[in-house]
């Protein structure tokens, strides 16, 4: 049973290349999403093609393009998006039609209904082709075994965020395929429910076999981020006491010989042992001195790392600046 809000939606869209799929997705929300409130975010990320043309030529009210002015990627273009969000519930979907709006009220439900923080789609007899669909289990399995969180499809764009935890994501980089690690990183209850899939209407995909190395990669930073990035001395601290530990324990066993009479003077340990020290201490003090700039990062920094050519609603420029505070 769906259960409708009169609360904000906003659907946000990353598009690159997609002049062709454009209008009939906003023609596919607008039916999917009638009764309720809605805006819908489009963010080109610097398309080469007449995009940004087709989406203006609309003139739709509810419809605002944020042009970036490179193509930054995926994860900034949904950064970019969920910052200009005003919506109580921030949908995010991908602009190829593969994903189905109208699998969009019955997700809401959820979140409505049930107080989920993020409700996640789980594509239904994938129309894709193998050399995609490989890379994508490959990812699954290494993120579930990796991370340890029952999360069947990563890949799915379609999801239903409440807006408190979808602006505090950190998207930087390709960190997108992640978005629903993120979410649990910082505290989200999830709801799985299973979505329709199409084949893509028109445009190619940008997808292939490098996108397993990639996800490896970017897994292996976003664990590393998130165990130490906000408490680095962890890191150096604990490698930096284990250097001084093991410094000591060598020039100990010289003072001994020492004691025994022996000449170590001209002993490699010795060198060894007050390297090992020194690079103990160097590491603790680093990881202090890290401490204090996260500190101050996170008290102070107030800029994104994207940078916004201009916004459009209804084919109209909105605000000539949007990062300006």
């Amino acid at each position: 049973m769906e259960i409708q809000t009169q609360e904000l939606l906003s659907i946000v869209v990353p598009l690159y290349n997609e002049e062709e799929n454009v209008g009939l997705l906003t023609q596919k929300i607008h039916e999917s999403l009638a009764g309720y409130t809605y805006e819908i975010i489009y963010v080109d990320d610097f398309s080469t093609d007449q995009t940004k043309k087709v989406v203006n030529d609309m003139a739709d009210k509810k419809v605002h393009l944020i042009a970036l002015k490179k193509n930054y990627g995926q994860s900034l273009a949904l950064a970019a998006g969920i910052d200009y969000a005003s919506g109580t519930y921030i949908i995010t979907m991908d602009g190829d039609l593969q994903n189905d709006p109208s699998d969009i009220p019955q997700m809401l439900s959820h979140a409505v209904a049930e107080g989920f923080d993020l409700v996640t789609g789980i594509r239904q007899k994938r129309k894709d082709s193998l050399l995609k669909k490989i890379p994508s289990k490959i990812a699954n399995f290494l993120v579930r075994r990796v991370t340890k969180l029952d999360i069947k499809d990563n890949g799915c764009a379609l999801k239903v965020f409440h807006k408190d935890i979808a602006k505090d994501l950190n998207l930087y980089g390709e960190m997108h395929r992640f978005i629903t690690l993120l979410a649990h990183l910082e505290g989200a209850q999830i709801k799985q429910v299973p979505v329709k899939h199409h084949a893509r209407h028109a445009g190619v995909s940008k997808y292939g076999l490098e996108r397993v190395f990639k996800v490896i990669a970017d897994m292996m930073l976003l664990l590393f981020i998130r165990k130490y990035i906000q408490r680095p001395i962890h890191l150096f601290g604990i490698f930096g006491v284990l250097l001084i530990g093991v410094g000591l324990c060598v020039n100990a066993y010289l003072v001994y010989l020492k004691i025994l009479g022996e000449d170590i003077g001209t002993r490699p340990l010795l060198t060894l042992g007050s390297m090992l020290i020194f690079a103990g201490i160097q590491l603790f003090t680093i990881g202090i001195v890290m401490e204090l700039l996260i500190r101050t990062y996170y008290e102070s920094q107030q800029k994104r790392p994207y940078r916004i050519r201009k916004v459009t609603q209804g084919g109209q420029e909105k605000i000539k600046n949007p990062e300006a505070k």
